[in-house]
C-alpha cells in the first residue's frame, strides 16, 4: 500500500457508565434487559473505509460487597457483559464503584479515558480519535488531542448533547432513538 493509499487509523473510547447513563434516559427508553451490539456500533462509526486500530470500554467495576443475590446476580452479569466484549476484541479498562452519600458512583474511568486519549495522541496511535462520551471532565483531555494534530470525533445523544466536547470536535453524531434501535440484540 503506498503512502496515498493509507487508511486512517482510528481508536474508539467508550465511557461506558455515561453511555448506558442516556441509553436509560425516557428520550432513547432502551429496554431494560437488552443488549447492546458494541461491536456493530463501533463498526458503524468506523465505517469500511478506515483501519480501526483500537477499541476500548471503560466501566466501573460492580463488587459483591454484602453477599447479597442481588450483588451476586450484579456481578454476574457484568462479568458476562465482559465476556462478550472481550470476544468481540474490546480492550476493558476498569474503574472502581464507590458508596457516596448511599449512592454509588463511578470513579476513575474518566481519568483512564483521558490518559488514553492523550498517550494514543503522543504515540501516535490513531490519526482520530472516536469519544462516546458526554463527560465534560474529558475536555482538557480533548483539546490536548487536537493540539497534536489529531482529530476527535464526538459520539452523544441529540437530547442531551455535550456542547462544550463538540465545540472542539472536529466531527459530531448526535444519536437518536431510531439510531439506537439498529444495534439492539435481543434479550
Amino acid at each position: 500500500m503506498g503512502i496515498f493509499n493509507k487508511k486512517e487509523k482510528v481508536a474508539v473510547y467508550i465511557d461506558g457508565s455515561n453511555f448506558y447513563g442516556y441509553l436509560k434516559d425516557k428520550e432513547i427508553n432502551f429496554p431494560k434487559g437488552t443488549k447492546f451490539n458494541f461491536k456493530e456500533f463501533v463498526d458503524f462509526l468506523v465505517g469500511d473505509k478506515r483501519q480501526l486500530v483500537s477499541k476500548r470500554y471503560y466501566t466501573g467495576v460492580i463488587r459483591n460487597l454484602d453477599g447479597s443475590d442481588k450483588s451476586k446476580n450484579l456481578v454476574s452479569g457484568q462479568q458476562k457483559f465482559f465476556s462478550r466484549l472481550k470476544n468481540d476484541g474490546f480492550t476493558i479498562k476498569r474503574g472502581r464503584i464507590m458508596p457516596i452519600d448511599k449512592v454509588y458512583k463511578e470513579k476513575g474511568t474518566d481519568v483512564k479515558i483521558a490518559v488514553d486519549l492523550i498517550v494514543g495522541a503522543v504515540d501516535g496511535i490513531y490519526d482520530t480519535a472516536i469519544l462516546v462520551s458526554s463527560d465534560t471532565d474529558l475536555i482538557p483531555a480533548v483539546s490536548y488531542v487536537k493540539y497534536k494534530n489529531k482529530k476527535i470525533e464526538y459520539v452523544g445523544f441529540a437530547h442531551s448533547p455535550s456542547l462544550g466536547i463538540q465545540k472542539y470536535a472536529d466531527f459530531s453524531i448526535l444519536l437518536l432513538s431510531r439510531d439506537i434501535e439498529k444495534f439492539k440484540s435481543g434479550i
